[in-house]
Protein backbone atom coordinates (compact mmCIF):
# COMPACT_ATOMS: atom_id res chain seq x y z
CA UNK A 1 0.00 0.00 0.00
CA UNK A 2 1.42 3.44 -0.97
CA UNK A 3 2.01 6.24 1.50
CA UNK A 4 -0.88 8.15 -0.11
CA UNK A 5 -3.24 5.21 0.48
CA UNK A 6 -2.16 4.87 4.11
CA UNK A 7 -2.87 8.54 4.77
CA UNK A 8 -6.31 8.26 3.11
CA UNK A 9 -7.16 5.13 5.17
CA UNK A 10 -6.14 6.89 8.36
CA UNK A 11 -8.36 9.85 7.52
CA UNK A 12 -11.31 7.55 6.74
CA UNK A 13 -10.83 5.76 10.08
CA UNK A 14 -10.87 9.06 11.95
CA UNK A 15 -14.11 10.03 10.23
CA UNK A 16 -15.72 6.73 11.27
CA UNK A 17 -14.60 7.17 14.88
CA UNK A 18 -16.09 10.68 14.98
CA UNK A 19 -19.35 9.47 13.44
CA UNK A 20 -19.61 6.59 15.92
CA UNK A 21 -18.96 8.92 18.85
CA UNK A 22 -21.71 11.25 17.60
CA UNK A 23 -24.13 8.32 17.30
CA UNK A 24 -23.15 6.86 20.65
CA UNK A 25 -23.86 10.09 22.55
CA UNK A 26 -27.62 10.30 21.76
CA UNK A 27 -27.95 6.52 22.12
CA UNK A 28 -26.33 6.62 25.55
CA UNK A 29 -28.64 9.50 26.48
CA UNK A 30 -31.65 7.39 25.50
CA UNK A 31 -30.42 4.51 27.67
CA UNK A 32 -29.79 6.91 30.55
CA UNK A 33 -33.29 8.40 30.32
CA UNK A 34 -34.85 4.96 29.96
CA UNK A 35 -33.25 3.84 33.22
CA UNK A 36 -35.27 6.57 34.94
CA UNK A 37 -38.45 6.26 32.91
CA UNK A 38 -39.02 2.50 33.16
CA UNK A 39 -39.72 2.52 36.94
CA UNK A 40 -42.06 5.46 36.43
CA UNK A 41 -43.93 3.73 33.61
CA UNK A 42 -44.22 0.52 35.62
CA UNK A 43 -45.65 2.52 38.51
CA UNK A 44 -48.34 4.24 36.45
CA UNK A 45 -49.57 1.06 34.78
CA UNK A 46 -52.95 -0.37 35.76
CA UNK A 47 -52.71 -0.79 39.53
CA UNK A 48 -54.67 -4.04 39.27
CA UNK A 49 -51.76 -5.73 37.46
CA UNK A 50 -48.57 -6.68 39.28
CA UNK A 51 -45.63 -8.83 38.15
CA UNK A 52 -46.18 -11.25 41.04
CA UNK A 53 -49.85 -11.75 40.18
CA UNK A 54 -51.15 -9.65 43.05
CA UNK A 55 -52.93 -6.33 42.79
CA UNK A 56 -53.53 -3.16 44.73
CA UNK A 57 -51.22 -1.18 46.97
CA UNK A 58 -53.19 -0.33 50.07
CA UNK A 59 -51.13 1.77 52.43
CA UNK A 60 -54.08 3.74 53.81
CA UNK A 61 -54.74 3.50 57.54
CA UNK A 62 -57.85 1.59 58.54
CA UNK A 63 -60.92 3.81 58.89
CA UNK A 64 -61.85 1.63 61.86
CA UNK A 65 -58.56 2.30 63.63
CA UNK A 66 -60.24 4.84 65.92
CA UNK A 67 -61.87 1.90 67.72
CA UNK A 68 -58.55 0.83 69.24
CA UNK A 69 -58.28 4.13 71.14
CA UNK A 70 -61.79 3.60 72.53
CA UNK A 71 -61.17 0.15 73.99
CA UNK A 72 -62.73 -0.16 77.44
CA UNK A 73 -65.57 2.30 76.83
CA UNK A 74 -68.90 1.41 78.42
CA UNK A 75 -72.36 2.79 79.08
CA UNK A 76 -72.30 6.27 80.63
CA UNK A 77 -69.01 7.34 79.02
CA UNK A 78 -68.75 10.43 76.86
CA UNK A 79 -65.76 9.94 74.62
CA UNK A 80 -64.69 11.29 71.25
CA UNK A 81 -65.34 8.64 68.61
CA UNK A 82 -68.54 7.17 70.02
CA UNK A 83 -70.58 8.80 67.24
CA UNK A 84 -68.33 7.01 64.70
CA UNK A 85 -68.84 3.76 66.60
CA UNK A 86 -72.60 4.23 66.27
CA UNK A 87 -72.21 4.82 62.54
CA UNK A 88 -70.09 1.65 62.23
CA UNK A 89 -72.75 -0.46 63.98
CA UNK A 90 -75.51 1.14 61.92
CA UNK A 91 -73.63 0.42 58.69
CA UNK A 92 -73.46 -3.30 59.43
CA UNK A 93 -76.99 -3.68 60.75
CA UNK A 94 -76.75 -3.50 64.54
CA UNK A 95 -78.07 -0.04 65.32
CA UNK A 96 -80.92 2.13 64.17
CA UNK A 97 -79.75 5.31 65.82
CA UNK A 98 -82.59 7.77 65.37
CA UNK A 99 -81.11 10.96 66.80
CA UNK A 100 -80.20 13.67 64.32
CA UNK A 101 -76.59 13.04 63.25
CA UNK A 102 -76.11 16.78 62.73
CA UNK A 103 -76.53 17.72 66.39
CA UNK A 104 -73.46 19.41 67.84
CA UNK A 105 -73.84 18.74 71.57
CA UNK A 106 -71.86 16.09 73.44
CA UNK A 107 -74.76 13.65 73.45
CA UNK A 108 -73.72 12.36 70.03
CA UNK A 109 -70.51 11.04 71.66
CA UNK A 110 -72.39 9.59 74.63
CA UNK A 111 -72.41 5.84 75.27
CA UNK A 112 -76.15 5.33 75.84
CA UNK A 113 -78.31 2.26 76.50
CA UNK A 114 -79.17 1.84 72.83
CA UNK A 115 -75.48 1.60 71.97
CA UNK A 116 -74.89 -0.93 74.75
CA UNK A 117 -77.65 -3.18 73.36
CA UNK A 118 -76.16 -2.87 69.86
CA UNK A 119 -72.72 -3.90 71.08
CA UNK A 120 -74.19 -6.89 72.94
CA UNK A 121 -75.96 -7.90 69.73
CA UNK A 122 -72.67 -7.62 67.83
CA UNK A 123 -70.87 -9.68 70.46
CA UNK A 124 -73.50 -12.43 70.37
CA UNK A 125 -73.31 -12.57 66.57
CA UNK A 126 -69.53 -13.03 66.66
CA UNK A 127 -69.61 -15.49 69.58
CA UNK A 128 -67.97 -13.08 72.02
CA UNK A 129 -68.86 -12.46 75.65
CA UNK A 130 -71.95 -10.20 75.59
CA UNK A 131 -70.61 -7.58 78.00
CA UNK A 132 -71.98 -4.51 76.21
CA UNK A 133 -68.54 -2.97 76.74
CA UNK A 134 -66.11 -2.16 73.94
CA UNK A 135 -63.58 -4.70 75.19
CA UNK A 136 -60.42 -6.02 73.52
CA UNK A 137 -61.91 -9.04 71.68
CA UNK A 138 -64.75 -6.87 70.34
CA UNK A 139 -62.38 -4.21 69.02
CA UNK A 140 -60.17 -6.89 67.44
CA UNK A 141 -63.17 -8.28 65.55
CA UNK A 142 -64.40 -4.85 64.47
CA UNK A 143 -61.10 -3.89 62.81
CA UNK A 144 -60.84 -7.15 60.83
CA UNK A 145 -61.03 -6.85 57.01
CA UNK A 146 -64.56 -7.78 56.00
CA UNK A 147 -67.31 -7.81 53.40
CA UNK A 148 -69.19 -4.52 53.03
CA UNK A 149 -72.66 -6.08 53.24
CA UNK A 150 -74.51 -5.77 56.58
CA UNK A 151 -74.76 -8.71 58.98
CA UNK A 152 -78.29 -8.04 60.18
CA UNK A 153 -81.55 -6.33 59.31
CA UNK A 154 -82.73 -3.41 61.41
CA UNK A 155 -86.49 -3.06 61.80
CA UNK A 156 -87.29 0.62 62.20
CA UNK A 157 -89.35 1.55 65.20
CA UNK A 158 -91.38 4.63 66.01
CA UNK A 159 -91.28 4.44 69.80
CA UNK A 160 -88.21 6.47 70.70
CA UNK A 161 -88.19 4.98 74.19
CA UNK A 162 -87.94 1.39 72.95
CA UNK A 163 -84.80 -0.43 71.91
CA UNK A 164 -84.12 -1.41 68.29
CA UNK A 165 -85.36 -4.78 67.14
CA UNK A 166 -82.72 -6.74 65.28
CA UNK A 167 -83.33 -9.99 63.40
CA UNK A 168 -80.71 -12.54 62.41
CA UNK A 169 -80.88 -13.74 58.82
CA UNK A 170 -79.13 -15.87 56.24
CA UNK A 171 -81.11 -14.41 53.39
CA UNK A 172 -81.70 -10.84 52.32
CA UNK A 173 -84.87 -9.05 53.47
CA UNK A 174 -87.85 -10.47 51.61
CA UNK A 175 -85.73 -13.48 50.55
CA UNK A 176 -85.15 -12.24 46.97
CA UNK A 177 -83.98 -14.92 44.54
CA UNK A 178 -83.57 -15.59 40.85
CA UNK A 179 -86.49 -17.01 38.89
CA UNK A 180 -84.23 -18.99 36.56
CA UNK A 181 -81.27 -21.30 36.94
CA UNK A 182 -78.97 -20.16 34.13
CA UNK A 183 -77.18 -16.88 34.73
CA UNK A 184 -74.58 -15.08 32.64
CA UNK A 185 -71.72 -13.03 34.00
CA UNK A 186 -69.10 -10.65 32.62
CA UNK A 187 -66.03 -8.79 33.81
CA UNK A 188 -65.57 -5.04 33.70
CA UNK A 189 -63.29 -3.58 31.02
CA UNK A 190 -60.32 -3.16 33.39
CA UNK A 191 -60.70 -6.45 35.24
CA UNK A 192 -57.29 -8.20 35.47
CA UNK A 193 -57.25 -11.15 33.09
CA UNK A 194 -55.11 -13.26 35.45
CA UNK A 195 -57.93 -13.16 38.03
CA UNK A 196 -60.75 -14.22 35.72
CA UNK A 197 -60.11 -17.97 36.00
CA UNK A 198 -60.35 -17.78 39.81
CA UNK A 199 -63.80 -16.21 39.54
CA UNK A 200 -64.78 -18.79 36.89
CA UNK A 201 -63.79 -21.49 39.37
CA UNK A 202 -65.92 -19.91 42.12
CA UNK A 203 -68.97 -19.96 39.85
CA UNK A 204 -68.29 -23.62 39.07
CA UNK A 205 -68.20 -24.50 42.77
CA UNK A 206 -71.57 -22.82 43.41
CA UNK A 207 -73.03 -24.65 40.38
CA UNK A 208 -71.86 -27.96 41.85
CA UNK A 209 -73.20 -27.01 45.29
CA UNK A 210 -76.62 -26.37 43.74
CA UNK A 211 -76.70 -29.92 42.33
CA UNK A 212 -77.00 -28.50 38.85
CA UNK A 213 -79.85 -26.11 39.63
CA UNK A 214 -77.59 -23.21 38.69
CA UNK A 215 -75.41 -23.00 35.60
CA UNK A 216 -73.22 -20.03 34.75
CA UNK A 217 -71.61 -18.87 31.53
CA UNK A 218 -69.77 -15.77 30.37
CA UNK A 219 -71.95 -13.26 28.57
CA UNK A 220 -71.17 -11.82 25.17
CA UNK A 221 -71.13 -8.29 26.59
CA UNK A 222 -70.74 -6.64 29.96
CA UNK A 223 -73.95 -4.65 29.70
CA UNK A 224 -75.97 -7.70 28.71
CA UNK A 225 -74.78 -9.90 31.60
CA UNK A 226 -76.97 -10.86 34.56
CA UNK A 227 -73.98 -10.56 36.88
CA UNK A 228 -71.40 -7.79 36.45
CA UNK A 229 -68.02 -8.12 38.17
CA UNK A 230 -65.54 -5.26 38.43
CA UNK A 231 -62.88 -3.55 40.49
CA UNK A 232 -63.94 -0.23 42.02
CA UNK A 233 -62.50 2.20 44.53
CA UNK A 234 -63.80 4.78 46.97
CA UNK A 235 -67.21 6.26 46.26
CA UNK A 236 -68.06 4.51 43.00
CA UNK A 237 -71.72 5.46 42.66
CA UNK A 238 -73.60 2.47 44.06
CA UNK A 239 -74.39 3.95 47.48
CA UNK A 240 -71.82 1.74 49.24
CA UNK A 241 -68.46 3.54 49.07
CA UNK A 242 -65.33 1.51 49.72
CA UNK A 243 -62.96 2.25 52.57
CA UNK A 244 -59.90 0.23 53.48
CA UNK A 245 -60.75 -2.95 55.42
CA UNK A 246 -63.93 -3.33 53.32
CA UNK A 247 -62.79 -5.87 50.76
CA UNK A 248 -65.76 -6.32 48.43
CA UNK A 249 -69.54 -6.25 48.23
CA UNK A 250 -72.36 -7.58 46.08
CA UNK A 251 -76.07 -6.93 45.82
CA UNK A 252 -79.07 -9.20 46.29
CA UNK A 253 -81.01 -10.69 43.34
CA UNK A 254 -81.61 -9.51 40.79
CA UNK A 255 -79.28 -6.49 40.90
CA UNK A 256 -76.24 -8.51 39.85
CA UNK A 257 -73.41 -6.12 40.76
CA UNK A 258 -70.27 -7.51 42.42
CA UNK A 259 -67.38 -5.15 43.22
CA UNK A 260 -63.87 -5.82 44.52
CA UNK A 261 -62.10 -2.99 46.34
CA UNK A 262 -59.28 -2.00 43.97
CA UNK A 263 -57.31 -0.41 46.81
CA UNK A 264 -56.79 -3.73 48.59
CA UNK A 265 -54.06 -6.25 47.76
CA UNK A 266 -55.32 -9.22 45.71
CA UNK A 267 -53.71 -12.47 44.64
CA UNK A 268 -54.45 -16.01 43.52
CA UNK A 269 -54.25 -18.39 46.47
CA UNK A 270 -52.67 -17.86 49.86
CA UNK A 271 -50.16 -15.05 49.39
CA UNK A 272 -48.82 -13.19 52.40
CA UNK A 273 -50.31 -9.71 52.73
CA UNK A 274 -52.94 -10.23 50.02
CA UNK A 275 -56.52 -11.47 49.83
CA UNK A 276 -57.52 -14.47 47.75
CA UNK A 277 -59.61 -13.54 44.71
CA UNK A 278 -61.46 -16.86 44.59
CA UNK A 279 -62.39 -16.93 48.30
CA UNK A 280 -63.95 -13.48 48.10
CA UNK A 281 -65.67 -14.44 44.83
CA UNK A 282 -67.28 -17.44 46.56
CA UNK A 283 -68.55 -15.13 49.30
CA UNK A 284 -69.88 -12.40 47.02
CA UNK A 285 -71.48 -14.85 44.58
CA UNK A 286 -73.36 -16.17 47.61
CA UNK A 287 -74.78 -12.66 48.03
CA UNK A 288 -75.59 -12.45 44.30
CA UNK A 289 -77.63 -15.65 44.69
CA UNK A 290 -79.48 -14.34 47.75
CA UNK A 291 -77.50 -15.51 50.79
CA UNK A 292 -76.82 -13.17 53.70
CA UNK A 293 -74.01 -13.51 56.22
CA UNK A 294 -73.62 -16.63 58.32
CA UNK A 295 -72.82 -16.77 62.03
CA UNK A 296 -70.55 -19.77 61.49
CA UNK A 297 -66.93 -18.68 61.35
CA UNK A 298 -65.88 -21.51 59.04
CA UNK A 299 -68.61 -20.66 56.51
CA UNK A 300 -67.68 -18.82 53.32
CA UNK A 301 -70.55 -16.44 54.18
CA UNK A 302 -68.84 -15.40 57.44
CA UNK A 303 -68.21 -11.65 57.28
CA UNK A 304 -64.45 -11.42 57.84
CA UNK A 305 -61.45 -12.57 55.82
CA UNK A 306 -57.79 -12.55 56.70
CA UNK A 307 -54.92 -12.00 54.26
CA UNK A 308 -52.72 -14.91 53.21
CA UNK A 309 -55.50 -17.51 53.53
CA UNK A 310 -58.12 -19.28 51.44
CA UNK A 311 -61.62 -20.52 52.24
CA UNK A 312 -64.16 -22.77 50.56
CA UNK A 313 -67.83 -23.67 50.70
CA UNK A 314 -69.11 -25.51 53.77
CA UNK A 315 -72.24 -27.55 54.44
CA UNK A 316 -73.76 -24.43 56.04
CA UNK A 317 -73.34 -22.43 52.81
CA UNK A 318 -74.68 -25.25 50.64
CA UNK A 319 -77.67 -25.86 52.87
CA UNK A 320 -78.49 -22.16 52.85
CA UNK A 321 -78.59 -22.08 49.05
CA UNK A 322 -80.64 -25.26 48.78
CA UNK A 323 -83.13 -24.04 51.37
CA UNK A 324 -83.56 -20.71 49.60
CA UNK A 325 -84.27 -22.34 46.23
CA UNK A 326 -86.00 -25.49 47.47
CA UNK A 327 -83.39 -27.75 45.89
Amino acid sequence: MTTMNLVQASQDLNVLVVMESKLFLPFSCILFLASFMLPVLSHVQDTHLRPNGSSGNNTNPSPFGFLKAMQGCHKGDTVKGIRDLKLYLARFGYLNYQKNPNVTDLEKNHFDEELEVAIKSYQVYYHLNATGTLDGPTVSQMVMPRCGCPDKVIHKHTDHNSLPTVSLYKFFPGTPKWNRGHLTYAFGPRFPTQFMSAVDCAFGKWATASSGYFTFSRAGSYQGADLKISFQRGDHGDGSPFTSQVLAHAFAPSDGRFHYNADENWAIGAVQGAFDVESLALHEIGHLLGLGHSEFQTSIMWTSFGPGATKGLTSDDIQGLRTLYGI
